[in-house]
């Protein structure tokens, strides 16, 4: 891995969390805020709930290209790939 491949695997790493970082306050918020004002969740589209759902769908997918399907991962698919070679046709 050179450096600029480095830099932007530390950007994306950077962008995941404070994306992760800000679901987490705002599901806390409205976490709380529910229990405070029902005293009960109640997962419904106009309560957030759906938009958390959505949003943590999306950060999921993020996460599994970013630490499942990374460089390395890719590197390694190449690897298995050119390692297959046809057999030479003999005449």
């Amino acid at each position: 891995m050179d450096y600029n491949q480095a830099q932007e695997r530390v950007n994306q790493l950077k962008k995941f969390y404070k994306s992760l970082l800000w679901f987490g306050i705002v599901s806390a918020i409205i976490f709380f805020n529910d229990i405070f004002e029902q005293g009960k969740l109640d997962f419904s589209l106009f309560k957030g709930s759906i938009i958390l759902t959505i949003w943590g769908i999306i950060l999921t997918v993020k996460a599994v290209k970013l630490f499942i399907l990374d460089s390395e991962w890719e590197r390694k698919v190449i690897q298995k790939e050119m390692g297959k070679s046809k057999e030479p046709i003999q005449f």
